[in-house]
């Protein structure tokens, strides 16, 4: 027998009688040593002298070589390191917006880390052992430690200025749509690691964290519409030894999230239109593009607008009539009294609300028509009419922060503006009919005598227990009273549209092409 497999036999004898004496003392068996003892020098750990190097034929690749160097199989699942630090801050973050947003400011000073406490700790255990078993030696456990903190309190490189700016991209958005934001630290000095802690606000939840060397990358999402406050972001700043920190903040700022407009394209049309050029078909006779009928000709008139049939036919000249087109006048009516969650869908009837409101803004305006606003809540706001595409931002903008109204408990219903409701302007009415100061805001509108159009929006059936005859006595007393406010306003006159959400608002609108609408005499 050669001296080298000699060698190799003696050594895996040992590891065996390691493994022999670790299990017959209970202990874990040294598993380790059982890889790379058969292993000759200058061969690749876990290939046998003699075996070229690669997979051998019938053995699958990668899936038994540990068997073979006797390497331990991980036992470590889940995703990768970084992605378990995001997931981490991610968690550590969500915490900190449970606990609401910060008051006092952070500490503008040093202060010891983790690394410090730990080395603390080493040196104060090893120096009480020290004394409480009187070996001397064991104070040579704290002189490492005690090295190291001496070092890091006398060194001179950490920055001495230092804060933070942030950049929030985009500060408009749709409903889901992720906004970016990306947090830089200045200083002027060498720093560690940055670990940071966002606290953020209500309707804004958090993504994903990406910590660089001086930048930390965030991406929130804001759920549902509204003026938002992102919140702040705590940044623990480490010294280049990781054992000291200081504590950074930035203000985020606020976002206006602005709602998914449902589908809609059809816009009817009142009986009477203001007289200005618009897209509508009236039935008047004017300057349009759609003939309505025939008339002789009278000097003057252009020849092309000669119908030769009916010339041919009557022996005589035949003018084309053509209908006036005019542009209508719409005033949307939110009613922000209240917001009702459908316990089965867990929909919000004022994102409902302004969800199809804007859907049938944006309606109107690509015919060029004009559209005013009027949100019916604790804070009255309206917009006087307008046209183009920047209006409905306009209205969408002015109504992001009526959540903050829904504390408003009045008894009486607010006085309408009598400029934000123009002559024979077609009103919509978007509203759950659960309230009853709702039914008096109409009722003036249709004492001025403009045509009134209400699409109930759905506020969610309560939730009733079976068996519970109580509750299903309310439910049925319930459903009652939003009868009784429907046909309180049908006998006025004022049709009532209902709405679906999810659906396009033009399924509840189709009913009023029938006729025009009509209202009353101002």
């Amino acid at each position: 027998m050669s001296p080298e497999p000699a060698a190799d036999h003696r050594r895996a004898e040992r590891a065996r009688r390691l493994v022999a004496q670790s299990a017959a003392l209970g202990a874990r068996p040294v598993r380790r040593l059982a890889g790379p003892v058969g292993t000759p020098s200058g061969t690749p750990t876990g290939t046998p002298s003699g075996t070229p190097t690669g997979t051998p034929s019938g053995t699958p690749t990668g899936t038994r070589s540990g068997a073979r160097t006797g390497r331990r199989p991980s036992r470590r699942t889940g995703p990768p390191g970084p992605e378990r630090a995001a997931a981490r801050l991610v968690a550590r973050s969500t915490g900190a917006t449970l606990a609401g947003l910060p008051t006092t400011p952070p500490s503008p000073y040093w202060r010891p880390g983790e690394r410090t406490l730990r080395l603390l700790t080493v040196a104060t255990v090893a120096a009480v052992a020290a004394l409480a078993t009187g070996h001397p030696w064991l104070l040579a456990l704290a002189a490492g430690p005690a090295v190291l903190l001496a070092l890091a309190a006398t060194g001179n490189d950490r920055p001495s200025r230092l804060d933070a700016e942030n950049t929030v991209t985009p500060r408009r958005c749709l409903e889901g749509e992720p906004i970016t934001v990306r947090i830089t630290v200045r200083h002027d000095g060498r720093i560690g690691r940055l670990d940071p802690s966002a606290a953020l606000g209500p309707g804004v939840t958090l993504t994903a964290v990406t910590v660089g060397a001086t930048e930390v990358d965030l991406v929130v999402r804001a759920e549902r519409w509204g003026r938002w406050t992102l919140g702040s972001v705590d940044i623990d700043v480490y010294d280049a030894g990781g054992l000291a920190r200081r504590t950074v903040r930035t203000d985020l700022g606020t976002v206006d999230v602005f709602p998914e407009p449902s589908a809609a394209r059809l816009t009817p049309i009142p009986v009477r239109l203001p007289e200005r050029l618009g897209e509508h078909t009236t039935a008047h006779e004017g300057t349009g593009v759609e003939v309505v009928g025939v008339r002789p000709y009278v000097p003057g008139e252009r020849q092309r607008r000669i119908h030769w049939p009916s010339t041919t036919r009557r022996d005589a000249v035949q003018i084309n009539q053509f209908a006036a087109e005019r542009a209508a006048d719409a005033v949307v009516l939110m009613d922000t009294l209240a917001d009702f969650r459908d316990a089965a869908t867990g929909r919000s009837s004022l994102d409902e609300t302004l969800r199809a409101a804007t859907g049938l803004t944006r309606a109107y305006l690509r015919r060029h028509d004009r559209v005013g606003l009027i949100a019916v809540g604790g804070k009255l706001r309206w917009l006087t009419a307008g046209s183009g595409e920047r209006q409905s931002y306009r209205m969408v903008e002015s109504v992001l922060e009526v959540r903050q109204d829904r504390g408003y408990r009045g008894l009486l219903a607010p006085r309408l503006p009598v400029a934000a409701l123009p002559r024979h302007a077609l009103v919509y009415a978007f509203t759950p009919l659960a309230d009853q100061r709702i039914l008096d805001v109409l009722g003036r509108v249709r004492d001025l005598g403009n045509p009134l159009v209400v699409v109930e929006i759905p506020a969610g059936e309560p939730a009733v227990e079976p068996g519970d005859e109580i509750d299903a006595v309310a439910l049925r007393l319930w459903h009652a009273e939003r009868e009784a406010m429907r046909s309180a306003l049908r006998a006025r006159g004022v049709p009532v549209a209902r709405y679906t959400p999810g659906e396009a608002l033009d399924l509840a609108l189709a009913p009023l092409l029938r006729r025009r609408i009509g209202g009353g005499a101002r």
